[in-house]
């Protein structure tokens, strides 16, 4: 049922990809015309367009690295191939920049849908939705280009000649826009999909929660009080309206990204991805790696299993793990594709504030006995997948005995939060058959792998993208929006009210008594003297780790600096102020040569 609703708007976008989808990759201000939208399926076609070139941006590796690299919660993984994005260093606007252009050509399209819709024959409220779909989606770009460049061309009318000048408007300007679409778009758009917008497509509480997003951004960069009251008052509006909305938690945080969900209660707003080729990019047994609009998303958080599980890995003199013999593990659609771009931050520093500790165990995910979001999170056990024989003399084979290790029974690799002595063969003087391997020695290449967004249903065809969506917006949002609006409004009583609810989500366990699920969210509870900004970020770490929303969480609350030369070791050295913007394409400013030129950001 679920998938069928999924592929009403995807449909569209495959029937039109000679037309709509052809123009807007090429120039839609010099193809599309306004005969185009002189249909109802001109109009719709528009806005198919533009959910299908969302779907080209998250899931996909260059913007995926783009909101979460260069951040507190990620460092490189070995084959990450370097860049600037994770480190700064050399950070320009020839190496950054991936949805620039398209934002700008589905917002010409959008323009046109706004301007040659209102005249179209279709029922009031049919047009009513359709326009708003427009407004919401020319905001949902908008919103994301203001957080990330700052000033930008602030464009509202269907351009069809083409132009070699171009400007930027200021920020405040840009807001106000974003403000007005979104409050417009809720008014007319319902509480829950409805045809042919079916799926997760924008309703009326995701266009509610971007505009709280856009009120609470906004009122950090003036420190306006009315903003965060605004941004306050909406999140508590869409949880007192979620039954209307047909939203809600699911009990158990891990049930969240169970892939049978993926549709559910909790899901706001997706990025479609479909098995059918026909409605998408998806190629069965292509094993495709990239482009396309396909979703990696399970790959790339993936460390190297296969080929750096060798049965007698060993710790080497200087406390690094060395790894030998024949492997553990062999490739399979339940743990993933390697892709090993990008891994938690589990650097331990040495000395200065944070000594002895890491950020990902110390700071983020701290009370793990009690938070389930952890352990639902992460891989910590591979089970054997393939036999293996390991014999008493093989070399670097500490352990003096010899097995074989068996299918779907035995443990190949554990990943204890906690240190093990004897590890990576022993558990202090057991003999352990796979290997152990506690934070010490985490790296670059074996760490545990991000679990949330894992698609088992690849089969044999396991190298394959993903067809899951990708989840933009979760309803445990609004709860972290909500109280990150009150502590800025001065409340900190209801900020850590709603951050109660999410925390005592997090320490339900199906396999607790209800004794011991009641303990647990007691624990989980905190009081309002508890709550900061640090502590809400670390809260939506533990929340919405590998979401896509770091960089422009860090951004936002002006942490990104501060907390990047607290706890990312790669890039301290290279983070400076003017990095809270990025920098703006040089495409973009190459071809501006009429008028004035096309500024860059400062600092680039």
């Amino acid at each position: 049922m679920k998938t069928i609703k999924v592929l009403a708007i995807l449909s569209l976008t495959a029937l039109l990809s000679t037309g709509c989808e052809k123009i807007l990759e090429e120039n839609p201000q010099s193809q599309i015309v306004p005969a185009y939208f002189n249909s109802p399926s001109g109009v719709l076609g528009g806005i198919a367009g533009v959910y299908n070139d969302i779907r080209g941006q998250w899931g996909t590796e260059g913007f995926t690295v783009e909101m979460q690299a260069g951040t507190d919660d990620f460092l490189q993984g070995v084959s990450s191939g370097g860049g600037p994005a994770y480190t700064y260093n050399g950070l320009n606007g020839s190496n950054f920049g991936s949805a620039w252009g398209i934002a700008f050509q589905d917002i010409n399209t959008l323009n046109g849908v706004l301007k040659y819709g209102q005249t179209i024959d279709l029922p009031e409220t049919t047009r009513k939705q359709y326009l708003a779909q427009a407004k919401f989606l020319r905001a949902f770009w908008y919103f994301y280009l203001v957080q990330t460049w700052g000033d930008v061309p602030l464009n509202t009318e269907f351009i069809t000649v083409p132009s070699q000048a171009a400007s930027r408007q200021p920020v405040a300007q840009v807001y106000e826009q974003i403000i007005k679409d979104l409050t417009e778009s809720a008014t007319d758009l319902p509480n829950q999909p409805t045809a042919p917008f079916l799926g997760k497509a924008a309703t009326k509480p995701v266009a509610q929660l971007l505009l709280a997003k856009a009120y609470l951004t906004r009122g950090w960069l003036n420190n306006t009080a009315a903003d965060f009251t605004q941004a306050a008052t909406i999140c508590a509006d869409i949880i007192a309206n979620k039954s209307s909305y047909g939203l809600d938690l699911w009990q158990d945080f891990g049930d969240a990204f169970v892939p049978a969900n993926d549709y559910g209660k909790e899901t706001m707003f997706v990025s479609d991805h479909v098995l059918d080729p026909k409605y998408g990019y998806y190629k069965v047994g292509s094993g495709e790696s990239g482009g396309a609009a396909n979703n990696l998303t399970p790959w790339f958080t993936t460390w190297n299993y296969p080929n750096n599980s060798g049965i007698n890995s060993f710790k080497s003199a200087a406390g690094a793990y060395v790894n030998s013999g024949t492997s553990l593990m062999i490739r399979d659609s339940q743990y993933g594709r390697p892709y090993v771009r990008m891994r938690p931050n589990s650097y331990k520093w040495p000395s200065g504030a944070n000594a002895g500790k890491n950020y990902f165990l110390d700071q983020a995910f701290t009370n793990r006995t009690v938070d389930s979001r952890f352990s639902n999170s992460f891989y910590t056990v591979y089970i054997s997948n393939t036999s293996v024989t390991n014999t008493a003399t093989a070399a670097n084979n500490k352990r003096g005995i010899g097995y074989t290790t068996v299918v779907g029974a035995d443990t190949a690799v554990w990943m204890p939060d906690f240190e093990v002595e004897g590890a990576p063969q022993f558990i202090g003087t057991r003999p352990f058959k796979g290997l152990v391997v506690p934070p010490s020695l985490w790296d670059n290449g074996i760490f545990p792998s991000l679990k949330k967004f894992m698609d088992p249903s690849r089969g044999a065809n396991f190298n394959d993208p993903s067809t899951r969506p990708c989840v933009l917006y979760r309803f445990a949002d609004v709860y972290l929006t909500g109280a990150e609006a009150y502590l800025k409004a001065g409340d900190a009583t209801k900020a850590a009210a709603l951050l109660n609810v999410v925390r005592q989500r997090a320490a339900y366990r199906k396999t607790n008594t209800a004794a011991q699920n009641t303990a647990a969210a007691t624990a989980m509870t905190i009081a309002a003297a508890d709550v900061t900004v640090d502590f809400i970020l670390d809260e939506r770490t533990r929340e919405l780790f590998g979401e896509w929303q770091r960089w422009h969480d860090l951004v936002r609350t002006r942490s990104l600096v501060r907390r990047v030369k607290a706890w990312n070791p790669e890039a301290a050295q290279y983070i400076q102020d003017f990095h809270m913007l990025r920098p703006i394409p040089q495409t973009q400013i190459d071809r501006v040569v009429e008028g004035p030129k096309f500024p860059q950001n400062p600092g680039y």
